[in-house]
């Protein structure tokens, strides 16, 4: 048996009912999870034996890391899966047809020269896991949202699977519920697909299982339409790659970190809105929130005054091409670009300045830009991104997690299982749809903190939500010291 309980956690509790999170009730849930030994899927019928190469953005060094997925399901009466009630054999069965098409998944990852990756399509499969809890899907509350507990039994991190190289690229876990609801989690590595290529394949697995016997959108390799060029040449700045070195230790300590998230529905997006001078009114949500979570996070972490801080945002790149990248393209197809200030201009100028700052970052992605990130791995070793000092936001709003049907109807919840995942825990959040207990459709962030950070964190973000007045001008006035552009 396992029990989630963070003695840390109590003292924050009540922050929720002010952000309209979840109930300190689901973090204490008590449950057993029993599991088959993890087995391999293999596709339905023979594929080709071949290598194929990932891009050049695929295998740089901060997408070689496993990512978590998890979707929520609720039983229903109405399914569409033939007559089979078992979502485990539903899922097992349209996994291997699904595979007929994305035969790569089913391969393993090796690595050459100049640490290029392909993918040996070897034809061994992806893991599965079967499992049953004793639990059911309202035990975990009105509004499901990370964090979950039991997350790692929902989620089996099978010994030895967990490798970058030579390991399964997806481990898939199907938890029967008592309710007869169910929990799909999956688990990627990172450099096959980003989300965008991970929900078609999940939603091509959903097709089959419902009776179709080809996805509606076919899988469309095509990785070299984002290698570098010949010769390689960087044309572009990437501040989101400069080497920063760690001389403070100023990268988040893992150990007693906090995470909690954080709903921005109609009225917390309102209460923001109130800081924008009128010039940046027209200003996205995205961009609204990624300058409020950037500066209250550097506010809560502290660091000195004149350090440099960082947000990088991700920014899908496939409609920045020309033509766009072809429908059916399941690889990485994004940018990290990069805002950069110090500690003192972000924390005591007005919210104007960060968000300028984090409109060009996401302005600066262009098809040149990708082509030049491209060659910027080749020449370089395909380093990591920066992560001294630096905040990732991700915005999967779009994406679809939730829109996946495996024939029970639309997840409950689907998208990140948590925040903070990475090669470097602690540095990224996700932007996920979400509906609270009222019907409000908004947006909610996993955020991982240091248990003293979060309390500071969470302390600015309500002062900005419940502020009625700015009588010092903190946030709105415009901010004196321009952004370097």
């Amino acid at each position: 048996m396992y029990t989630n309980t963070n003695p840390k956690s109590s003292s924050y509790l009540h922050f929720y009912s002010i952000m309209d999170s979840i109930k300190p009730s689901s973090s204490q849930l008590v449950f057993t999870v029993r599991r088959q030994n993890a087995e391999l899927i293999a596709p339905a019928k023979p594929t080709p034996r071949e290598t194929k190469f990932l891009s050049d953005i695929d295998d740089q060094e901060g997408l070689r890391f496993q990512i978590p997925v998890i979707n929520f399901y609720r039983k229903d009466s109405d399914i569409s899966t033939g007559g089979n009630h078992d979502p485990v054999k539903v899922i097992k069965k349209a996994i291997a047809e699904t595979l007929d098409f994305y035969y790569p998944f089913a391969g393993r990852l090796r690595e050459g020269n100049g640490r290029k990756l392909m993918v040996d399509c070897t034809g061994e499969g992806v893991m599965f896991v079967e499992a049953d809890a004793d639990v059911t899907l309202e035990q975990f509350g009105d509004e499901l949202q990370p964090p979950f507990p039991c997350l790692e039994e929902l989620l089996y991190d099978v010994p030895g699977s967990a490798e970058v190289l030579n390991s399964p690229l997806l481990l898939i876990q199907v938890t029967r519920l008592k309710c007869g609801g169910f929990i799909f989690a999956v688990r990627l590595n990172h450099t096959m697909s980003d989300a965008a290529g991970l929900v078609q394949f999940m939603t091509a697995v959903g097709e089959m299982a419902r009776g179709a016997s080809v996805p509606s959108t076919l899988p469309v390799w095509s990785r070299e339409l984002l290698n570098s060029r010949d010769p390689p040449r960087v044309t572009c700045t990437h501040h989101e790659y400069d080497e920063v070195p760690d001389t403070k230790g100023t990268i988040i300590p893992l150990d007693d970190m906090v995470h909690k998230s954080f709903f921005f529905g109609p009225s917390q997006v309102s209460a923001l809105r109130r800081f924008i001078p009128p010039h940046l009114r027209k200003s996205s949500t995205f961009e609204l929130l990624t300058s409020v979570l950037w500066r209250c996070r550097t506010i809560s972490l502290k660091p000195d005054p004149e350090e440099e801080v960082r947000v990088l945002c991700l920014v899908n790149a496939r409609s920045k091409f020309n033509p766009p990248l072809p429908n059916g393209f399941y690889g990485n197809a994004f940018a990290f670009p990069v805002a950069v200030t110090t500690a003192a201009k972000l924390c005591k100028n007005p919210l104007g300045y960060a968000l300028e700052l984090v409109k060009k970052a996401k302005s600066d992605v262009t098809e040149e830009y990708m082509k030049s990130v491209a060659d910027l791995m080749v020449m370089k070793g395909r380093p990591h991104f920066t992560v001294v000092r630096t905040y990732l936001v991700s915005d999967v709003t779009r994406a679809g997690f939730g829109e996946v049907d495996f024939g029970w109807g639309k997840a409950a919840y689907g998208g990140p299982a948590k925040g903070g995942v990475g090669a470097i825990p602690g540095v990224a959040s996700f932007y996920i749809p979400f509906k609270n207990k009222n019907g409000e459709n908004g947006i909610v962030v996993p955020v991982c903190l240091p248990a003293f950070a979060m309390e500071i964190f969470v302390r600015e973000l309500n002062g900005m939500l419940k502020s009625e007045e700015d009588p010092l001008g903190k946030y709105t006035n415009y901010a004196i010291i321009k952004p370097a552009l």
